[in-house]
């Protein structure tokens, strides 16, 4: 008992960390961070401006991608503007509300992100196999409908995370081993059962991540087997039109499944591996995305361009 007193306590805040055992290159680590912040930041919000400055692009395919560079720039001022305190200032402190703040925006953001992917996977199959329906089928209040849903569904999921962390009495001093607030750390903390959390950790990812990976994969399938049928140059034009989706895709769910995994099935193989898929996961798809459609997707290539041009 005397030594649960000593490591378990009431706490107003939480320890941060950087990158362990890499201390003395927190200061020089924060210029590649700064810079990829700054690329995430000017990426979207060329996209969102783009497409909101230019009515003919007010349609399904380029709404969702705005919707996604909206998401994306959220997901990265979650956490970069921390990470840099951290690295720069040595400021590791965050206080309990502000933690669970965090928290729960990290986890709701991804749910959203996850949910447009799926958005976008489906408009991909409409175009493609049924094009003559499409203007008929995504319509605005269609989409205006689908986006409150998702945003419904991600809020309804992630609510309850701060309650069911919140709920602990007591903690460990242990300082968190990721630069942000993460579910999978927290709990870890608690000193408590945690069966509950983890049950509910592994519902989330069933019932977000899990479904909405499904979806994208049916509609994948079916995008193949009306692909397969098309003639050369249509077959090319229908398959060009999903690359971008088809990297988004993949550079969302790599980092998402490898922080899981690791999280889940803890190695010590790999000193710190939970700690690299979690900033790749958190970094990587800010700043990725906004290049793959500012580069694939032709209508924003040419007004980047354009724009650029007059500058």
């Amino acid at each position: 008992m005397a030594t649960d007193n000593i490591t378990c306590s009431t706490i107003d805040d939480f320890t941060l960390s950087g990158i362990p055992n890499l201390d003395n290159l927190h200061f020089w680590l924060g210029f590649p961070l700064i810079i990829l912040y700054i690329v995430s930041l000017l990426g979207n919000t060329a996209i969102l401006y783009i497409i909101v400055a230019h009515q003919e692009l007010h349609e399904p395919m380029y709404i969702f991608l705005s919707m996604l560079s909206f998401i994306d720039l959220s997901l990265a001022t979650t956490a970069m503007p921390r990470m840099l305190e951290i690295f720069w200032f040595d400021i590791r402190q965050i206080s309990f509300n502000m933690c669970l703040t965090q928290m729960f925006f990290f986890h709701f953001l991804s749910a959203l992100e996850s949910a447009i992917l799926v958005t976008m996977a489906v408009d991909r199959y409409v175009a493609i196999c049924h094009p003559l329906r499409y203007s008929s089928i995504l319509t605005q209040r269609a989409i205006t409908r689908t986006s409150l849903m998702l945003m419904a569904r991600g809020a309804a999921v992630m609510v309850p995370l701060p309650f069911i962390i919140k709920r602990f009495p007591l903690w460990k001093r242990n300082p968190l081993t990721h630069s942000y607030c993460i579910h999978q750390e927290l709990m870890k903390l608690a000193c408590a059962d945690i069966n509950v959390n983890k049950i509910y950790g592994l519902f989330i990812t069933l019932y977000v991540m899990g479904i909405d990976s499904m979806f994208i994969s049916i509609s994948y399938m079916l995008i193949i087997k009306t692909v397969v049928c098309l003639v050369n140059e249509a077959r090319l034009k229908a398959i060009s039109t999903c690359i971008s989706h088809i990297c988004a895709v993949l550079v969302y769910y790599i980092p998402y499944i490898g922080l899981a995994v690791v999280h889940r099935y803890p190695s010590t193989s790999i000193p710190n591996l939970h700690i690299w898929f979690g900033n790749a996961y958190l970094l990587i798809s800010p700043v990725i995305n906004p290049l793959i459609y500012g580069i694939k997707t032709k209508q924003i290539r040419y007004r980047i361009s354009k724009f650029l041009r007059k500058v």
